[in-house]
């Protein structure tokens, strides 16, 4: 393996400003540099990329699994609408660990249900940043 993607969806890029009691403080770009810095020492290259834009996140859940490199994906609030990004990591064979910031489950009821788990090899939710890190400690111990 040479890549991890790690892909992020609506208004992520608004992460350290939105809701900080919900999402805390740090900012997304904070986020890649922990990523970044773990990835780096293990000689893998980190693809990291954010898009408000649904159609974005799909083509980039089909460039991975094409590549069989493993995906950490959080949705935001896609996660509970699409079945668009469900059809495209199954199409593609996505290896997908779901992500999430907040605790889904101790939020609103709309929340609760997730199209991309049944598609996805695991899910992590409820730590803050470190959702991504248990994610990438999970690719890596599959590795």
């Amino acid at each position: 393996m040479t890549a991890i993607h790690v892909l992020n969806g609506p208004n992520l890029n608004l992460l350290g400003k939105r809701e900080p009691a919900i999402y805390g403080s740090a900012s997304l770009d904070d986020i890649r540099d922990l990523l970044q810095a773990r990835c780096a020492a293990r000689g893998v290259t980190l693809v990291f990329r954010q898009s408000n834009h649904e159609g974005d996140l799909v083509s980039w859940i089909q460039e991975a699994g094409q590549a069989k490199a493993p995906v950490i994906l959080n949705a935001g609030a896609l996660t509970h609408t699409s079945i668009a990004l469900y059809d495209a990591i199954k199409g593609s064979e996505a290896s997908v660990i779901e992500v999430h910031l907040s605790n889904v489950h101790a939020r609103e009821s709309f929340r609760h249900h997730s199209y991309i788990s049944p598609a996805a090899r695991g899910v992590i939710a409820g730590f803050g940043p470190t959702s991504y890190l248990l994610a990438l400690d999970a690719i890596f111990e599959k590795l």
